[in-house]
């Protein structure tokens, strides 16, 4: 058995069709063999058990994913999931439940497929929650033809699925929508619509780096020439300019308040305040 292992570890999967073969002879476990296997592995953590549940329902995976066929999706991939969701299904596996693993294995099998499929179908996840997933796998199964639903058969599709006609609307328009490329190609032709390139949309015309790389690069410099300029000043010229220019309107201090600090007069402070602008333009400007 180990010899089997080993040899189907080395058959890539990209290799569809000796995959396929070499699983197919693999002998399909009778109910007494499975439950033997299923308790040594439950009871007693076995390995080797576990492995000849695996390959033993190999082939019920490829059944399970040829359904999905119709996705557009690589098949190889699509069984490499319900693989996963195999292994997940025997390894929580319950012997005492009185089933076939494969009738367990299925759920799991089919929800790894189903995640893979909504992550990978289109660019952006056409499907989030239960009802959307929901919907997303069984209109493909309702739409006897590729035209839109007309109001009697969304009624139908909604009352059957037990979501709203508003949820059937919105993801039939999310399945029949398309993915449009944005790489620098003259013309793209899909279901004979030809699309332009719509790669020069992109650029924003409303706004320019280099303007705004420019304007950082003034108001840093504006910035050091005003606090060199305010650090020339005295200490009272210094203070007032402060408390009249540089604290937020809520907080700013009225000449009387600041004449009161000094005990001048607040036309003295406002002298002052008018002699201090000056020395600060005249430094920034040279």
């Amino acid at each position: 058995m180990i010899n089997k292992i080993q040899r189907l570890s080395r058959i890539p999967l990209r290799d569809l069709n000796a995959y396929i073969h070499t699983i197919n002879t693999w002998k399909m476990l009778s109910s007494t063999e499975e439950q033997i296997l299923s308790e040594k592995l439950y009871y007693h953590g076995d390995l080797m058990a576990a492995k000849t549940i695996i390959l033993s329902h190999l082939r019920f995976v490829v059944h399970i994913a040829q359904n999905y066929s119709g996705y557009g999706l690589p098949q190889s991939d699509l069984i490499q999931e319900g693989n996963v969701g195999l292994m997940k299904a025997v390894r929580r596996f319950n012997p005492n439940m009185n089933v076939r693993i494969v009738s367990f294995a299925v759920h799991w099998i089919k929800s790894e497929i189903h995640e893979y499929v909504l992550k990978n179908w289109r660019i952006v996840k056409v499907a989030t929650t239960k009802s959307q997933r929901k919907l997303f796998f069984n209109l493909r199964k309702k739409k006897n033809r590729l035209s839109w639903f007309n109001e009697n058969e969304v009624r139908i599709v909604s009352q059957e699925l037990r979501v709203t006609q508003q949820d059937v609307r919105d993801m039939e328009s999310r399945m029949l929508s398309q993915d449009i490329t944005f790489n620098p190609i003259p013309e793209l032709k899909i279901q004979d619509l030809r699309i332009s390139n719509l790669l020069p949309y992109l650029h924003d015309y409303k706004s320019n780096f280099s303007h705004q790389v420019s304007a950082n690069n003034w108001n840093k410099r504006a910035s050091y020439q005003l606090n060199h300029a305010i650090l020339r000043l005295d200490s009272r010229s210094r203070h007032i300019i402060h408390a009249r220019w540089l604290i937020d309107k809520k907080n700013k201090i009225t000449l009387q308040e600041i004449a009161n600090n000094y005990g001048i007069s607040a036309e003295r402070v406002r002298q002052l305040e008018k002699n201090a602008m000056k020395k600060l333009k005249g430094v920034i400007k040279n």
